[in-house]
């Protein structure tokens, strides 16, 4: 499923009474295509979903910063998760996306694009069903990883946004930790 530009906050606060009745233990998280794997992240850190668009390059910046947007006059830094977990490159097509996020930053809040390759799906996952992540995570940094998830016989791999999003700005892993 790929959604070029959504509002996803507006989204999410339809969805929230419904999710509740239904398992008032469950959260929400938005779920994306990386390199052929499902990652999620929590719904409530996604701003927005933009369709891809170009980016003004910053000169001497870490190579997984693909560059700025103007985002209604706010300059958003672009982060390409691709790139940040050490994956193949792949050219960017129609599917691919900026999932806007917000995360509270040492200066306040912070508000960062990251690319990937689609947008999935929004689970609503029981806190029981999130399993702890393994020692050995392969391309992404254990310390990004907040569990994995069985869902519909698939595993969906739940990232710490902020914890990825303010080392990734920052550019230094242990800001985060």
């Amino acid at each position: 499923m790929s959604i070029p530009e959504a509002n996803v906050a507006a989204g999410a606060e339809a969805a929230a009474p419904a999710a509740g009745r239904a398992n008032a233990a469950s959260h929400q998280y938005l779920s994306f295509f990386l390199g052929g794997e499902e990652y999620a992240t929590d719904i409530l850190s996604v701003q927005e979903i933009k369709g891809w668009d170009t980016v003004t390059r910053v000169p001497y910046s870490p190579d997984y910063i693909l560059g700025v947007i103007n985002l209604r006059g706010a300059i958003v830094p672009v982060v390409d998760l691709r790139v940040r977990f050490s994956l193949k490159s792949a050219a960017f097509d129609a599917s691919t996306v900026i999932i806007v996020v917000h995360v509270a930053g040492t200066r306040g809040e912070r508000i960062v694009g990251i690319v990937v390759d689609a947008v999935s799906d929004v689970y609503s996952i029981a806190h029981e069903n999130i399993q702890p992540p393994p020692d050995v995570m392969g391309s992404v940094d254990h310390m990004y990883v907040v569990g994995l998830a069985n869902l519909e016989n698939k595993l969906v791999i739940i990232l710490d946004i902020e914890r990825l999003v303010i080392s990734s700005v920052i550019g230094n892993d242990q800001a985060a930790a």
